[in-house]
């Protein structure tokens, strides 16, 4: 049975489609419609839809549909829904389940866009807010109550790595009737158990490490057949914000190799971490691998991996970041994170620009801040690169 098999071997084979062919790669379905042999076929078919039916690309297609059950079967979940964006995944897991009245709690430390849905779209048609310090149980305990519709968080937060006890506080979060929803794309679908770990819904970019290669945008939602079908399809049907069958073939195609790069990454980020602890123009090193990372003990019990990121504050601030980032050979500048490619980003004037210095300041967000996404190189490559820059400092 499929639900013996191993991480690789269901990243190869899960949810696999073949048409009368018999073709050994996946085949793309470029089609927004399909063709019923007579009108009656039609009318059962938007009464209800079969497993292996399909009735239009915004509701689904046998491309996506292979992407949705692949992904479903790492991550452990009943079913999952293919999104146009990682924001779009945020984005519908939230407001398909969240009505005007309604409470939830999120940790304080997001991704700018994910605070944007959640302080500004939410709230905006009536939705109650609460953020906590996602590492503190205590805040959790105090701001989860009985009318508390859902919980959301990053597993390992962006850009400072910080992580939020998924068992913890889904304990806490199950005890009041509230579903957790896990925005689980820094840990991976590799080193997550988040199901196992009790999230109910469980959100990815796979804009990131899925692809792996920079290619294409992506996103998705795992979770139960009840939630998927009938809380989230309705939602994203209707507004619109569906994968293409051309980008799930990406993603498929991407995901053949996921364990093996994710591991690889892992292992030259846990490599760069412990070359650059303690270097003299670094005021810190993060990397939840290291001993010296305060959840350590969390992340080696809640990943068992330091996951592909690693992030350290450059002693003097914004301009000697910017002379650093500058002398990069290897590593490029950009925003994206899960490449192939290793990618340097300065969050408090990129991803986390929008946020008040207030907030920048209690995320620990400081203008020395660099986040490296650790790509394929070579690992000593990457040190040297790293060294000579910060040289440059």
């Amino acid at each position: 049975m499929t639900k013996d098999w191993k991480t690789r071997t269901k990243l190869v084979h899960e949810g696999s489609r073949r048409s009368q062919y018999g073709e050994m790669a996946e085949a793309i379905f470029l089609t927004q419609g399909f063709a019923y042999p007579d009108a009656e076929t039609a009318e059962a078919r938007f009464i209800q839809a079969g497993a292996d039916e399909f009735i239009y690309a915004r509701y689904g297609n046998p491309t996506t549909r292979m992407f949705e059950e692949r992904i479903a079967a790492l991550e452990g979940t009943e079913d999952a829904f293919a999104t146009a964006s990682g924001m779009a995944a945020v984005s519908a897991a939230l407001t398909a389940l969240l009505r005007a009245g309604d409470h939830v709690v999120s940790a304080r430390a997001l991704f700018g866009s994910c605070l944007y849905i959640l302080e500004e779209v939410l709230t905006r048609f009536g939705v109650k807010v609460t953020f906590v310090d996602g590492a503190d149980l205590e805040q959790w305990r105090k701001a989860v109550t009985p009318g508390t519709k859902a919980v959301f968080f990053e597993s390992m937060s962006n850009p400072t790595l910080e992580l939020v006890d998924i068992r913890a506080v889904s304990d806490i979060a199950h005890a009041q009737g509230a579903l957790v929803i896990v925005d689980n794309v820094f840990a991976t679908p590799v080193f997550s158990r988040a199901v196992d770990q009790g999230a109910d819904v469980v959100v990815y970019s796979t804009t990131k490490h899925i692809d792996g290669q920079g290619r294409a945008l992506g996103g998705v939602v795992c979770g139960s057949k009840q939630y998927i079908r009938k809380v989230l399809e309705p939602y994203i049907k209707h507004t619109g914000g569906s994968m293409s069958p051309f980008t799930a073939w990406i993603m498929l195609n991407g995901m053949v190799t996921l364990d093996l790069r994710c591991r690889a990454m892992a292992d030259s980020a846990g490599r760069i971490a412990t070359a650059l602890e303690g270097h003299a123009k670094l005021a810190k090193v993060i990397f939840p691998a290291l001993e010296s990372h305060p959840q350590h003990a969390l992340a080696m019990a809640q990943m068992g991996s330091g996951g592909t990121l690693v992030t350290f504050d450059i002693a003097d601030g914004k301009e000697a970041a910017f002379r650093f980032m500058n002398a990069l050979a290897i590593a490029k500048i950009s925003n994206n994170l899960g490449d192939a490619k290793t990618i340097a980003t300065h969050p408090a004037t990129t991803t986390h620009q929008r946020l008040p210095q207030d907030q920048k300041d209690a995320l620990g967000i400081t203008p020395g801040l660099i986040r490296l996404s650790v790509g394929l190189e070579d690992a000593e490559d990457l040190v040297a690169d790293l060294l000579q820059a910060l040289d440059k400092v």
